[in-house]
């Protein structure tokens, strides 16, 4: 797996998780990296998921969505049990995940931050996220996500 190797894809393997890769070419002046990777992998939209980092009441927390959809925060900030949620900065998600921003994976952050992923994606019997890298997807089965995240699951696409 040459070139494609990143923290999340080396968490799957160390944990036999199944799992597929798929690259594609990033297109740098791409303004929807999700959107990007579902036409490049010739995938439903709704079934590619983009990795939001928020802050909730003082803590980073991260939102699976599909990339079609908005985080919902008043609903991450409920699902978390909290009153206020707003995107984090930049900087900050990327400081605490050890990712660049449009390559965020929910998986093998730097620091391990609590996790909700939205509900649609129980429909699917796998889902692609990022693999911590613009132009690196993994697909994988939604319930291997959120059992290896420890993840929640609820309604938090808008």
């Amino acid at each position: 797996m040459a070139g494609k190797s990143t923290p999340a894809t080396a968490l799957l393997g160390q944990r036999g998780i199944a799992h597929q890769v798929h690259a594609y070419e990033h297109d740098p002046r791409s303004e929807s990296y999700g959107l990007e990777a579902a036409d490049a992998l010739g995938q439903p939209p709704q079934q590619v998921f983009k990795t939001l980092v928020a802050d909730v009441d003082g803590e980073l927390v991260v939102g699976v969505v599909p990339v079609t959809g908005q985080l919902d925060l008043k609903a991450l900030a409920a699902a978390r049990g909290g009153k206020k949620a707003k995107l984090a900065d930049m900087g900050a998600a990327e400081r605490a995940t050890g990712y660049v921003a449009g390559g965020i994976s929910p998986l093998g952050q730097k620091k391990r931050l609590p996790v909700v992923v939205d509900s649609s994606a129980e429909q699917f019997a796998t889902i692609f996220c990022s693999a911590g890298r613009r132009g690196l997807e993994i697909e994988l089965a939604p319930a291997e996500l959120v059992r290896l995240l420890d993840a929640r699951v609820a309604d938090i696409a808008g």
